[in-house]
């Protein structure tokens, strides 16, 4: 029998770098996704409101389409309106749009 498996550790403060921002704008959606929606939503996902800001900036200057739908027919920022920790990502959202 195995070992039982340690939880993976979350983390807290990580560095995100101009390039590694950027790198979302080439994030591949799955089959039937807005790719626009789908870089905005791992976009918030994974990173901190400052770091969302400079992708958002990112994201609208390559193009970016602020009012992609997803699969539910909502924008990110409708979505985020029903998250609790939603209001700063979609303050961002609203400054960009």
């Amino acid at each position: 029998m195995l070992p039982p498996r340690k939880d993976k550790k979350k983390v807290i403060d990580e560095v995100w770098t101009p390039e590694r921002v950027k790198s979302f704008l080439e994030l591949q959606a799955p089959a039937g996704i807005d790719p626009d929606f789908h870089r905005l939503r791992r976009a918030y996902q994974s990173m901190r409101v400052e770091d969302f800001e400079d992708f958002v900036e990112m994201f609208v200057g390559a193009g970016g389409k602020l009012d992609a739908r997803g699969p539910e027919g909502l924008t990110l920022l409708e979505e985020l309106r029903s998250h609790a920790h939603g209001a700063p990502f979609a303050s961002v959202i609203e400054t960009h749009a």
